[in-house]
């Protein structure tokens, strides 16, 4: 079996930007919660996916926001977005998938986790982590952990996430340190472009194992001496920016892997629906518990 690891703040997002708008009978903006309604049936269409689970940041801060004051927040987010996961989350509840509202934890880590407690069950042939996010490929490994690009079309195993960033799975929270993720609100460290950081990585994967002999860099000498000091000069940050990289695999997840098999939806998807004000999906819906 595979299991389906969906990133649903990512969904929400690109739905809020690719469908239109819809209001519900309350008067509230939920064009995107029918558009990722839409999108998590078509996903469930294919015969091979059985076993589904969705992540939300429930609140975009996190435990990391207390780490670094410049981490991603809610601040400067559309509130049209803010204001649909409550009813998003709801919705897909009743689609009767697993749901993964993070609130001290983001969704990422909620994915990180089930991909550490799953991926050495003996019947589960493929994890496939449904998300274009950087941070996620650290959990990618050889092709049984891999990442979906479903816009595009986009399969990424170990294979294809060395070619894009040059540099293995593992080394990915150090490459994001190093090069920054203005996504997540860090800066990196200054000079540390993706070339020069993946040239070193790829020799030495992790920061605490790049020498600081600029002879042993596989770079120009002047090149090489301008990054190691500006590593040296500001290693604590390095240090910081891989942390807030790494995801956590220790989120509780209750779900146990039966709890992620698809049974259909709940009766009470017609009354959300009805709300949402298109009780045409239903016609879309093929199981019902």
């Amino acid at each position: 079996m595979k299991i389906h690891l969906v990133d649903g703040t990512y969904e929400l997002f690109r739905a809020h930007f690719g469908a239109p708008p819809k209001k519900s009978k309350s008067g509230q903006e939920v064009g995107a919660t029918l558009g990722m309604l839409r999108s998590m049936l078509l996903l469930l269409s294919d015969p091979e996916v059985t076993h589904v689970a969705v992540a939300f940041d429930h609140v975009i801060e996190s435990f990391r926001n207390k780490m670094y004051k410049g981490y991603k927040s809610s601040e400067g987010v559309d509130p049209i977005i803010l204001n649909q996961f409550p009813v998003v989350e709801a919705a897909i509840k009743a689609l009767g998938l697993v749901t993964w509202p993070m609130v001290k934890y983001e969704a990422d880590d909620a994915i990180a986790t089930a991909v550490a407690k799953f991926k050495k069950v003996k019947s589960v042939e493929q994890i496939v982590i449904c998300s274009v996010d950087k941070d996620l490929t650290q959990m990618v490994d050889g092709d049984r952990v891999i990442c979906w690009d479903r816009r595009r079309e986009i399969l990424l195993n170990e294979k294809g996430v060395i070619e894009k960033f040059g540099v293995s799975p593992e080394s990915i929270p150090d490459f994001l340190a190093l090069v920054g993720d203005s996504a997540d609100g860090y800066p990196g460290i200054q000079g540390w472009g993706e070339k020069s950081t993946s040239t070193v990585l790829a020799k030495y994967k992790h920061i605490e194992a790049i020498p600081k002999d600029p002879n042993k860099i596989p770079l120009g000498l002047g090149r090489a001496t301008t990054l190691l000091e500006n590593l040296q000069n500001n290693y604590k940050d390095a240090l910081l920016f891989r942390e807030l990289s790494t995801l956590r695999t220790d989120v509780p997840l209750k779900e146990t892997l039966a709890d992620l098999k698809w049974q259909g939806a709940y009766p009470r998807l017609r009354k959300v629906c009805k709300e949402l004000q298109s009780e045409s999906i239903l016609d879309r819906i093929k199981k019902w518990r």
